[in-house]
Formats: structure tokens, C-alpha cells, sequence
């Protein structure tokens, strides 16, 4: 330049050594020569330690100084020769600085001037000179210095290449400066005065937008032509991201100027048609009134219609509340408002069709025949809400749609499992972006009638999140008392829903919240017998997978036999789907016998039942009845039906202590201690010493560690296993027991019965030991259930130690 002093800064005042700033996005220079005679510089030079930059050869520019180390090196190197060796620091955060903090390779530079600021800093204006390498490094009087070597460029030996590469990062570096908005076009008149090629690629390499690393590196080149082409690719990948904000700046200016182009002449073609008397929308807005004169709307509902289509009238097209304004009425159309299909009033079809789809379940046919007398009889009633609860796999929610088609009525599933949000249920507002109806809503404009069979399926695994509490909005729509009048937020009018049969389904009745359990009539569902199975499985199972399989009923033949090992030796649950698992498995297996071997028919006999399904996973005699002392066996509901539970009890020479083990709950464990202080309290009569006791430390392990295991009906249990261990007496073959003790001996009543008395029998028991108080529940349960079960009530544990020890 023709000013070998010129510079030229932007935005902010220069480096800063002191904090974590960036660079700022221009840097002038000085054309002056880089050379320098060794013998100018004094043999030690102060260092200053450069924070967030690199500073290059040939570069003008203020830093600010602010650590108190750097202060001594710039006032010492301005009282003496005014040179002072710039290195950079490897890591931004260091704040005492050694000599492997700082890069080997810096810069020597020249105070142009040093301004000493108003908060007491320093500024000091430097001018880069030359490249130099550390040779030496020490702390003096606070402050860094040592010796350092200068450092030439190795000159191009291509000549040629090294000018066309010097050219093209001229045309670049000019091309980057026309896109970038936060460089003056003054950059561009210095770009073209700067002569020499390492004066250029200074230049261009301080002002670049590329990291300290990269930046170093760049000072640390020594040869011009790889520091040239190390330039030209940085800045090509810097002129790439340019073009493309170019490009996105204007398109984005190119869209704005075409939607308000397009508004102004929607505006315009809106006048006219209206000038005109033609409406753009009148085919819409006709199809909606025609849709809506066919309608029995409610009144409130109609009112609501009329007034939003002339809103709709009135709107623009363009405008973005037109899609949502049209979306909502098509809605309000669409709904089944007092339209309902005819009821099946032949109770003699629907006891059949019931009886056919599903074995057993009485007390659901019961109750659904019961409603259906009512209602036509009176011709009008407020529809049940029905609870169906039991284990998986009994049916509950397969009855719904055979519900629906006894009645005559439509069917439709909302699955509730992991439903968080309770706009699901009441809706959005229309005015938020994507707002749509809730699904009991959509389910009915799904259907379209007004009064269909509605599955809820899972009510006891809804959630609750800080969406709201969908558990609380499911009670407006359940209580017949207020579901006549739901209100979805989308719609914002009221629908009637006391026409809709719900039928919910769950497995456990204690995850309901209690409000929603008590708007519900609950139906227990119990777990099928053996026998039961084999009948369901001879009904539906079997036509049903052999359907599913492609194969003929001629092509394979399953015996009764075959069903019930499988039964009894690959099942062991409440419901019928696993059974259902097994029976596919043997159809697998016949079809691939078909088309792979050539046969033309399989039989499955029981032999080959471990052949194709593997060995049996349940033992029938899990354990050797009448030989050991301190086991008994007790019977426990669960989520999933009916379990046996071993309650094992053994002595060991201690000081009288109680252990318990097997993941017990808390209810459990104090069942263990009052089965314990009862048998301190009636030792004498129970034939066991003080002594014993005292001397013999008692541990009660449940099996099945893994399995949390808690509730008051093994206290009897316990007990029985207890007194076997004491006395030496094993408990008596085949028997299971169930019951709450107190320390009085008592024996209280527990729940989930039938689902016991149904373990008990697929587990091979023969005797029962019950509460007299659980004899009611007994009686409720049909006979074919307790065939094979003998029962035996008691009112105290005398009565259950005389018979389970006797």
C-alpha cells in the first residue's frame, strides 16, 4: 500500500488478550518489508501471551491488555527496543501461562504506540513483523521473556502454480468480501494494493472465520505455496457457506414479495366477485347447507351451524383460520347427531349368539340380557357402563364386539393403555394449530351412530402427566347421570353420549382411580377351568388357527387328549392365550409337515407333544407330598389369575430369632410375626417346649425370591408351616389353604376365591382350607368349577392345625 502505516478495524477496538472474545471480522495491514535483521533485536525478548487469536506478520491492530503479566512485558519491551514476541496460548482458559501452554511458533511485533485507557489498562497499537520460533522461555520480574530465532518461507518452486493459486485466493477473498455484510467495501481497495503474496495471505488468513488451530497452523507453515493452497481451501469452504445465505437471504426475500403479491390480488379478485355477485366459495358453503338441512341436528347444535357458515361466508379464503373454520363445520356435519341403529330385541338370538362366541361368562350374559329386557320393555333407558376385570386372556375384550353384534349395534375400540393427555379425551380448542376433536368424538363419526357398543380397553394403565389427568375427564363421559350433555372442547357444544353402551375392561381394579370405579357396574371375569378350556379350544381355538395356518380340517386331527396335555403341561394361566400360542404352534408344525414331507394328513398324538413344543414347563407334582416337615402350601390372587404359594419354615440352634425371607410386603411379614406370638402363646397346648423356641432360630422363605409377594391370606399358611417345623409333623398331602389369622387363632375371610380354587385345581390340589366366613363366595361359584376340590371351613387354627396335621 501506498501507506505503509495504513490499518483498518471494524466493530471492535482489536484483540483482546485479557477475555474470551472472538476475533473481530477486520483486520488492516502493513505493506512494509517482513524482513528483519537478527542483529536489530536484543537477545531477550519480553513475550506476550495472546488468548484468543493468532497474530500474523504484516498485521496492524490494537490489543488490549489486561492481565498484570502481560503489562510488565509490553511496558518493558516499550521502554527498550519496543519489540516484543507474540505467542499464542494453547488453551483459552489458562491464566498463568508456561512454556507448554503457549504454541512454538509466534510472531515479532513492534509497539506502534501504547495508550494507557481510563479503567487503568493498556492498549498497545503492533505492527507484525516476521515469524519466529521460541528457542528459550523464563519468567523475569513477573513477566515472560526469552530467546527466539527468525524465521524465513521457503519460496515456490513453481512459479506458475504458485500464481494461479495466488490469483484464484484473490478472486475469492474478493468474491467473500462482496457477500460479507460485516466487511466495508474499503477491504477491497487494501485487497488490490497489497503486492506481495505472504503480505496477502496474512492478510487474508487474520481476517478469516476459521478457528485458532486452523489460524495457527496456518503461521506455522513454512512454505508459501502449501500456506497458498491451505488458504484457498479455507476460504472456498467460507465462500460456500456465504453463497448459500446468499441464496437463502434471497429466496427468502423472494417469498415474502410473492405472498404479498398474492394477497393484494386475492383482495383485488375478492372485490370483484363481489361487485359481481360471485362467491369463489359458493360450491363449499352449498355442499355444507345442503349436508346440513339433511341433518336431525339438536337445536343448540343447529344454532351453532348457522352462525359459523356465515362467519365462513365472510372469510378469505387465503386467510389461514379459513381451512379451520371449513375443517369444523365438515365435523359438526359428519357427527351422528340423533341418528341410531335399531336394538336386537330377540333375547332368544342374543342368548345365542352370546353362547356361541363365548363359553361361560354367565354373569356378563346375564346382566347384558337383563339391560336388553328393560329397554324393550320401557323402550327407553340411560345405557350401563360396565366394567369387565379379570386376568388376561378370559375374553373381556373379544365380548365387546360379540355385545355389539348381539345387539345389532356398531362396535368401536379406544385402547386407553399409557394415555397421558387429556385433550385425547375432551379435545383441542380450535383455536390452537392441528386442534382436532377427542377420540370419543371421532370414534362416533367413525361409526356414525350415536348409540354403538364402545369399547374402553385397559382402563387401569391411563396415566397422568402434566398434560392433565385423562382418569378425571373419562368421569364426565362414564356417569349416566352427565354424559348426556359431554362437552368436547373442539366442537364447543354439547354431545349426547347416554345412548352409547361403554364397556370398560381392566385387570386391576385398585389402579382405577375411585371416583371413575364408582360411576361403573363391575363384572368379575374369573379364569377358566381345565375343563373350559378344553371345550373353548375345541370351539374356537382350533378352527380359528387351523383357518389362520391354511389348512383343511381333513389335513389335521388334534384329540381331546392332545389338548389337554398341552393344557396341563404348557399352560398354566387364567386365560386362554398362551393356550391359544401352543395350539399354533402344533399348526405350524402340520403345515410344514404338509408341505415340506408330502403328507397328505397329521395326527398330533400327546407323545409327540415334547417333539414339537419342547419339554412341558410345568411339573404337575412340584413337590413330594407328606414327607417333609415345615412346607405347606397356600393359594394367592394375583393380576394374572390365581397362584399356589410355598411357604417353607426350618429350625436352626440360635437364640429364638425370626427371619423371613422371599421379597415379602409388609403385610405379609406381619403375618409372619402374629403366626409366631400366637404359637409362643399356645405352645403347651401345640405340644412344643419353651425351650425350643427359645433356643431355635425360625426362618419362613416364600419361593421365587424375584416375585414381590404381599397380602394378609397366607397368615394361615404360614402358621400351619410354622407348627410342621416345631413339631416335626408334615402338613397333610394335596392341601391348600387360604385365610387372615389374628392373635387370637382366629381365622378372617379373604378375596379372590374363585380365581384361588382355580389354581388350586390346575395345580393338582385335592383339599381346601377356607375361612367359614368365605363359604358365601364359595356358593356363588357354579359346581363345575369345585369338581375334584374337597372344602373344609374353620373358624380357628385349632380346626387347621387338627386337619392339616392330623
Amino acid at each position: 500500500m501506498s501507506n505503509p502505516k495504513t490499518k483498518f478495524t471494524m466493530n471492535k477496538p482489536g484483540f483482546n488478550e485479557n477475555e474470551d472474545q472472538d476475533l473481530f471480522p477486520f483486520i488492516g495491514t502493513d505493506d512494509g518489508d517482513e524482513q528483519l535483521d537478527a542483529g536489530e533485536l536484543p537477545d531477550v525478548l519480553p513475550y506476550l501471551a495472546l488468548r484468543n487469536s493468532v497474530f500474523f506478520p504484516t498485521i496492524v491492530a490494537p490489543i488490549n491488555i489486561g492481565r498484570e503479566q502481560s503489562t510488565k512485558a509490553i511496558q518493558k519491551a516499550h521502554a527498550s527496543a519496543k519489540y516484543v514476541a507474540i505467542f499464542s496460548q494453547r488453551e483459552v482458559a489458562t491464566e498463568d501461562p508456561s512454556e507448554e501452554d503457549l504454541f512454538e511458533i509466534g510472531t515479532l511485533a513492534k509497539i506502534m504506540k501504547l495508550v494507557k485507557m481510563q479503567d487503568g489498562s493498556l492498549t498497545a497499537v503492533l505492527r507484525g513483523r516476521q515469524r519466529i520460533r521460541r528457542k528459550t522461555m523464563a519468567e523475569t520480574d513477573g513477566y515472560l521473556s526469552g530467546e527466539v530465532e527468525l524465521l524465513d518461507y521457503e519460496l515456490p518452486e513453481d512459479q506458475l502454480t504458485f500464481k494461479a493459486t495466488m490469483d484464484s485466493v484473490r478472486d475469492h477473498a474478493r468474491r467473500a468480501i462482496e457477500l460479507s455484510p460485516n466487511i466495508p467495501s474499503e477491504a477491497q481497495m487494501m485487497l488490490d494494493n497489497i503486492d506481495s503474496s505472504s503480505h496477502l495471505l496474512n492478510f487474508i488468513a487474520s481476517n478469516m472465520g476459521i478457528t485458532l488451530v486452523q489460524k495457527q497452523s496456518l503461521l506455522e507453515e513454512h512454505s508459501l505455496a502449501r500456506k497458498a493452497s491451505m488458504v484457498l481451501e479455507a476460504l472456498s469452504k467460507e465462500l460456500q457457506v456465504l453463497e448459500i445465505r446468499e441464496q437463502i437471504d434471497t429466496k427468502a426475500r423472494g417469498d415474502i414479495e410473492e405472498q404479498q403479491r398474492q394477497y393484494f390480488l386475492n383482495q383485488q379478485m375478492k372485490a370483484i366477485q363481489e361487485e359481481l355477485g360471485d362467491n369463489p366459495n359458493k360450491e363449499e358453503i352449498e355442499r355444507l347447507d345442503k349436508a346440513a338441512a339433511d341433518k336431525d341436528f339438536p337445536e343448540e347444535v343447529r344454532k351453532t351451524f348457522t352462525r359459523e357458515i356465515a362467519r365462513l361466508r365472510r372469510m378469505n379464503p387465503q386467510a389461514a383460520e379459513f381451512s379451520v373454520q371449513l375443517s369444523y363445520l365438515e365435523m359438526l356435519v359428519e357427527l351422528p347427531w340423533n341418528e341410531y341403529s335399531a336394538d336386537n330385541f330377540d333375547l332368544k338370538t342374543v342368548t345365542k349368539q352370546l353362547d356361541d362366541d363365548h363359553y361361560g361368562l354367565e354373569k356378563v350374559k346375564e346382566r347384558i340380557l337383563s339391560h336388553l329386557a328393560v329397554l324393550k320393555l320401557k323402550g327407553d333407558m340411560k345405557a350401563p357402563i360396565l366394567l369387565l376385570l379379570g386376568p388376561p386372556g378370559v375374553g373381556k375384550t373379544s365380548l365387546g364386539k360379540s355385545v355389539a353384534e348381539a345387539l345389532g349395534r356398531k362396535y368401536v375400540r379406544m385402547s386407553l393403555g399409557g394415555l397421558h393427555d387429556e385433550s385425547e379425551i375432551r379435545g383441542h380448542r380450535k383455536t390452537y394449530i392441528g386442534a382436532m376433536p377427542g377420540r370419543i368424538v371421532q370414534s362416533l363419526k367413525k361409526v356414525g351412530t350415536n348409540n354403538p357398543v364402545f369399547i374402553l380397553d385397559e382402563i387401569d394403565k391411563v396415566g397422568q402427566s402434566h398434560r392433565g389427568d385423562p382418569s378425571s375427564a373419562l368421569l364426565e363421559v362414564l356417569d349416566p347421570e352427565q354424559n348426556s350433555t359431554f362437552h368436547d372442547n373442539y366442537l364447543d357444544v354439547d354431545v349426547d353420549l347416554s345412548k352409547v353402551m361403554f364397556i370398560a375392561t381392566a385387570n386391576n381394579l385398585s389402579a382405577i382411580q375411585p371416583a371413575l370405579r364408582d360411576r361403573m357396574e363391575i363384572i368379575q371375569l374369573s379364569g377358566y377351568s381345565e375343563e373350559e378350556k378344553l371345550e373353548i379350544a375345541k370351539r374356537h381355538l382350533l378352527p380359528r388357527q387351523r383357518t389362520e395356518h391354511g389348512l383343511k380340517t381333513k389335513q389335521i386331527k388334534i384329540s381331546p387328549a392332545t389338548v389337554k396335555a398341552v393344557i396341563s403341561g404348557y399352560t398354566r394361566e387364567s386365560g386362554v392365550r398362551n393356550l391359544n400360542r401352543r395350539i399354533a404352534g402344533l399348526m405350524r408344525y402340520a403345515a410344514k409337515e404338509i408341505a415340506m414331507e408330502g403328507a397328505t394328513a397329521v395326527s398330533v398324538k400327546p407323545a409327540m407333544l415334547e417333539d414339537i413344543l419342547g419339554p412341558a414347563p410345568v411339573e404337575r407334582e412340584p413337590y413330594r407330598a407328606g414327607k417333609l416337615a415345615g412346607v405347606a402350601v397356600g393359594l394367592a390372587w394375583t393380576q394374572v389369575g390365581g397362584e399356589i404359594l410355598y411357604v417353607e419354615a426350618s429350625l436352626s440352634p440360635g437364640k429364638g430369632g425370626l427371619q423371613q425371607t422371599g421379597n415379602l410386603g409388609n403385610v405379609m411379614k406381619e403375618s409372619a410375626i402374629t403366626a409366631r406370638s400366637w404359637i409362643k402363646s399356645n405352645a403347651e397346648k401345640l405340644g412344643i417346649e419353651q425351650e425350643t423356641i427359645k433356643a431355635q432360630d425360625l426362618h419362613v422363605h416364600v419361593p421365587e425370591g424375584a416375585t414381590p409377594k404381599d397380602g394378609p391370606s397366607a397368615g394361615v399358611t404360614m402358621l400351619s408351616a410354622m407348627v410342621s417345623a416345631y413339631t416335626g409333623r408334615p402338613v397333610k398331602a394335596y392341601l391348600a389353604m387360604s385365610g387372615e389369622i389374628t392373635l387370637r387363632g382366629r381365622v378372617l375371610p379373604v378375596g379372590g376365591i374363585k380365581e384361588k380354587l382355580l389354581a388350586a385345581r390346575r395345580a393338582g390340589m385335592k383339599h381346601i382350607l377356607l375361612s367359614k366366613l368365605n363359604e358365601k363366595n364359595v356358593r356363588e361359584i357354579e359346581e363345575r368349577y369345585l369338581k375334584g376340590l374337597a372344602i373344609t371351613y374353620v373358624d380357628n387354627m385349632d380346626e387347621v392345625l387338627t386337619f392339616a396335621l392330623g
